[in-house]
């Protein structure tokens, strides 16, 4: 950490994230020396990324139990071409006061309605090349075709409607770019002011929707009948 804070030529960062799990190190082990380095003054607040909802709420169940620094902050893979983390980190999130800053959040670029059907490559996007996040495609098309047509409507980019719902969504409370060049740059900025409607978020709820798995479609079941209307 000291090496890190000269290298920045800081005395401290606001926000230290953790970027993987590690399947060797307890979480006892990762909290206490989170906590030294916090109590040291080098680290304001606490953030993971990559971990599982029950490893959150288990590291900060230890750090709760032990009156150190708890996560508050998570870093995800989110986008409306995977929308995973609604099944359990989400609910998490908006349960324990976590808040979410999605990483990705255009797949890549493969939101960014330079690729489509007819247009596999883009020419100029690492996507190109490096086929990651992994992405189901006919349906990314779907979306894509979607978020073009919304883009339209609003007389915007396709990237820039992407990240516009991501910025709606519940427990989000910024998004990780990534572009390239500085018009790109300026349209991912722009998202911040555009305005979608209830039915653009509606359709884009429905065409990029999750399949139902268990026990999600158990839970939703059971609720039927029993919530006042």
């Amino acid at each position: 950490m000291n090496d890190s804070l000269t290298r920045l030529g800081l005395s401290h960062v606001d926000m230290l994230y953790i970027h993987g799990v590690d399947p060797i190190t307890p979480l006892e082990e990762t909290m206490r020396g989170l906590e030294d380095v916090v109590r040291a003054g080098k680290v304001r607040y606490l953030g993971i990324s990559n971990h599982p909802a029950w490893m959150v709420t288990k590291a900060n169940g230890i750090a709760d139990k032990m009156g150190w620094t708890k996560f508050v902050a998570s870093q995800n893979y989110y986008s409306l071409s995977s929308r995973d983390i609604e099944r359990e980190i989400i609910p998490m999130a908006l349960s324990e006061g976590i808040s979410i800053m999605p990483w990705s959040p255009l797949a890549g670029g493969f939101l960014s309605g330079k690729f489509t059907r007819d247009q596999e490559k883009a020419g100029d996007s690492r996507r190109d090349s490096f086929d990651f996040p992994p992405v189901n495609k006919e349906k990314a098309y779907d979306i894509i075709d979607v978020l073009i047509e919304i883009g339209g409507q609003h007389g915007v980019t396709a990237a820039r409607v992407a990240l516009a719902y991501l910025l709606k969504k519940a427990a989000v409370t910024s998004v990780i770019i990534g572009a390239k060049k500085k018009e790109q740059l300026l349209d991912n900025i722009a998202a911040t002011e555009l305005v979608l409607s209830d039915g653009d978020m509606s359709r884009l709820d429905a065409v990029s929707a999750l399949q139902p798995e268990y026990p999600g479609w158990m839970l939703e079941r059971q609720a039927q009948g029993r919530m006042p209307a």
